[in-house]
C-alpha cells in the first residue's frame, strides 16, 4: 500500500499499555488486558463501512496483514466496478437504484402500472429495511431474512407476497439496465396464501347493475360496466381499449398489453351491436373509448372507472365492499364454465397465462353440481326393478 506510518510504527505498538490503543490509516492496534495485541480496521469501501477485527499477535498478525487486508478489500471493490456503467465510479446503492426506478417506470404505460403501491412498498418497507446494501449484494439470505423480518412484524403472507413482486420488477429492471448481472438476482420465495371466496353475481344482479350504470352521471360507466360483463376484460385491459382495435365485423377486440401477452379477445353478439351503434353515434372515431377530459392529464386515456362503478354497485343495492370491477371478470368466466365451455377455450377467452389459473373459477354452484350429477342416473336407467329386487315371501322360498 506504500503508507507513511507517523504514529502506528513497530516501536509504538511494543510499547501500548493494557487498555491502550494507535489507530492511523484505518488499521487499529489494541493491547488487551492479557498482553496480546489486537489488529482491527475501519475503512470504507464504495460507500460501504467495514469493520472487522484481523487477528492478534499470538496468531502471528502484524500490521502488514492488516495492510493486506485492506488492499484486498479494495482490489475486489475495483473489480466489482470494471462493468460498470460509463460515467459512474462505483456501484449504486438499493436506495439510489430505487430513487432513478421510481423516476423511469412513473410514466412507463408498461412498467409503471400500479405504480403508487410499488412506489409504497420500496419507500415504506424495502429501502429502509436494506438500507445501504447494493441491489446485486441482494443474496438469497438476505430475502428470506426480510421475509422473517415482516412476519414478526405481524405483516399478512399476501402483504409480503405484494411487495417481494415489487422487489422482483424492480431487480428484473435493474437487469435491463445493465446495474445487475441476471445471475446476481436473488430467488423471492413467496409463501402460500388463503384462497378469497370468488364474489359471482347473479343474472338478477346484472340485470340490476346494468340498469345503475345506465342511469349514472358519467355516460361512460354503462359503457365499462357492458364490455367487463360481455367479455371478463381485466379493468385496465378495458380502458385501453381503442376504437380501431375493435373488429365489429368478426366480433374481436386486439389486446396489445395484457398480462399473458398480446390477445384477441371475441365479444358476443349483442354486445358488438351495442358497440356498433356507440360507435356510429359518435361519428366513428378511432382513439380511445375512454379519453381523459382533463386538460392537464399524464395519460390519455382514463386509468381507472372504480368510482363510477362504485356508484352504480350502490345504485343497484349491492355490496360494493364486495361487488368490484373484477368480479365482472369472475362472473364471465364462472358462466363459461357453467355453460359447459372446455377449460382450454375459456383460457383462451380470459387471457390467463396457465390453464391452472383457469381451474380457480370451477367452483360451481350446488344447483350446478346437481345438475351435473344427475346425468349419471341415465346410466342405470331401467336396470333396477321394484319386482326383481323384493325381498322372495315363505310360499316362494317353500317352492324353491
Amino acid at each position: 500500500m506504500s503508507l507513511r506510518f507517523n504514529r502506528l510504527t513497530r516501536p509504538a505498538v511494543r510499547s501500548l499499555g493494557p487498555g491502550e490503543q494507535i489507530s492511523e490509516h484505518g488499521i487499529t492496534a489494541a493491547r488487551q488486558s492479557n498482553g496480546d495485541c489486537r489488529y482491527s480496521i475501519n475503512i470504507m469501501v464504495d460507500g460501504q463501512r467495514i469493520h472487522r477485527v484481523v487477528g492478534r499477535e499470538s496468531e502471528g498478525v502484524t500490521r502488514e496483514q492488516a495492510e493486506r487486508t485492506i488492499e484486498s478489500l479494495r482490489t475486489k471493490a475495483r473489480e466489482g466496478r470494471l462493468d460498470l456503467p460509463t460515467g459512474r465510479k462505483v456501484h449504486r446503492s438499493l436506495k439510489e437504484a430505487v430513487a432513478e426506478y421510481l423516476t423511469r417506470i412513473e410514466h412507463d404505460p408498461k412498467h409503471g402500472r400500479n405504480y403508487g403501491p410499488k412506489k409504497r412498498h420500496l419507500e415504506d418497507r424495502l429501502a429502509p429495511y436494506f438500507k445501504g446494501q447494493r441491489p446485486d449484494k441482494l443474496t438469497d439470505f438476505t430475502i428470506a431474512h426480510y421475509v422473517k423480518h415482516r412476519r414478526d412484524q405481524g405483516a399478512a403472507i399476501a402483504t409480503i407476497n405484494r411487495e417481494l413482486s415489487t422487489l422482483s420488477h424492480f431487480l428484473n429492471r435493474c437487469i435491463a439496465w445493465k446495474w445487475v448481472r441476471a445471475d446476481q438476482k436473488p430467488k423471492m420465495p413467496k409463501g402460500e396464501e388463503a384462497r378469497k371466496k370468488i364474489v359471482v353475481l347473479t343474472d338478477e344482479d346484472k340485470r340490476a347493475l346494468m340498469q345503475a350504470a345506465i342511469a349514472d352521471q358519467d355516460p361512460l360507466t354503462w359503457l365499462f360496466t357492458a364490455i367487463a360483463m360481455g367479455t371478463g376484460m381485466r379493468h385496465s385491459e378495458i380502458l385501453r381499449i381503442r376504437w380501431d382495435d375493435i373488429d365489429l365485423a368478426n366480433r374481436r377486440i386486439y389486446i396489445g398489453q395484457a398480462k399473458a401477452g398480446q390477445r384477441e379477445q371475441p365479444i358476443p353478439p349483442n354486445l358488438a351491436a351495442m358497440l356498433q351503434k356507440e360507435h356510429a353515434q359518435l361519428g366513428e372515431p378511432s382513439g380511445w373509448l375512454f379519453p381523459t377530459s382533463r386538460a392537464d392529464a399524464k395519460h390519455s386515456h382514463r386509468q381507472q372507472m372504480s368510482e363510477q362503478f362504485r356508484r352504480a354497485v350502490t345504485r343497484a343495492k349491492l355490496d360494493p365492499s364486495k361487488v368490484t370491477p373484477h368480479v365482472m371478470r369472475h362472473t364471465a368466466i364462472t358462466s363459461l364454465i357453467k355453460e359447459g365451455v372446455d377449460l382450454p377455450t375459456v383460457q383462451r377467452i380470459s387471457g390467463h397465462k396457465t390453464l391452472a389459473m383457469v381451474l380457480r373459477y370451477t367452483h360451481l354452484s350446488d344447483d350446478h353440481i346437481d345438475q351435473s350429477v344427475a346425468k349419471l342416473d341415465t346410466a342405470f336407467s331401467g336396470a333396477f326393478s321394484q319386482e326383481l329386487h323384493t325381498p322372495p315371501n315363505e310360499n316362494e322360498r317353500s317352492a324353491a
